[in-house]
């Protein structure tokens, strides 16, 4: 597989079709793929799920594309902080549909996607409402419940640097989610703040292999 580079967001986006499974990287605003987001924005593509920590923040990346009406159902950990006014005002509405998903597993859903784990058993959220309905299995003299992989048919993923084989190095908190959904999805695309030449990266830092990455493109400058 090759990794293609990209020139503009807008070219990375192109083939995102009706209906896709999005897995938008983000914790918050920090490793959040804004410029991704506003070129599926540009791009057209609805009747999305976008997986993701949380359910936009403000008025800007994910909040911009949920304040489209492009996004039927979020699976999300955080769908409520004092600046998620825009998921807030459409789900009230009943414009939205919602699941959610324990922080961590989240996390192991997406990465037994990669890994091909076809479903596995936790005890987070046993007894509560977000597992009414699913299998549970004592082990141990403990409950837990049935999970099943949660897989992208796309992932945006926001990384610190790439090299031109597509290999991902992170900053500090802003690789939260960015790794397992890299391993999830069928294409994977990457903004990144800059790209080097192949072999200018120490090896010892790569955390997402290019073999995962099917586009990178360069984040825009900002003033």
């Amino acid at each position: 597989m090759t990794t293609l580079l990209y020139d503009h967001a807008d070219e990375a986006v192109a083939g995102i079709e009706d209906g896709s499974t999005v897995l938008v990287g983000g914790f918050g605003m920090a490793g959040m793929p804004v410029d991704l987001i506003d070129a599926l924005i540009r791009q057209g593509a609805g009747d999305l799920t976008v997986v993701s920590n949380n359910a936009g923040n403000g008025d800007t990346g994910l909040a911009a594309l949920l304040a489209k009406g492009r996004v039927r159902k979020v699976i999300c950990s955080f769908p409520r902080q004092a600046d998620s006014w825009v998921f807030d005002d459409l789900y009230r509405a009943g414009r939205i549909e919602l699941e959610v998903v324990p922080q961590g597993n989240l996390a192991e859903r997406m990465r037994a996607a990669g890994a091909g784990i076809g479903a596995f058993f936790c005890p987070t959220g046993v007894g509560t409402l977000l597992t009414e309905g699913k299998e549970t299995r004592e082990i141990d003299g403990r409950t837990y419940v049935l999970e099943y992989p949660i897989k992208g048919d796309v992932a945006l993923i926001g990384a610190h640097r790439a090299d031109r084989m597509g290999n991902l190095v992170y900053r500090k908190t802003a690789r939260n989610f960015g790794p397992v959904m890299a391993t999830a999805a069928t294409t994977v695309i990457a903004q990144v703040r800059e790209i080097v030449e192949t072999g200018g990266l120490d090896p010892e830092t790569v955390v997402t292999p290019g073999i995962y990455v099917d586009r990178v493109v360069k984040e825009a400058d900002r003033a």
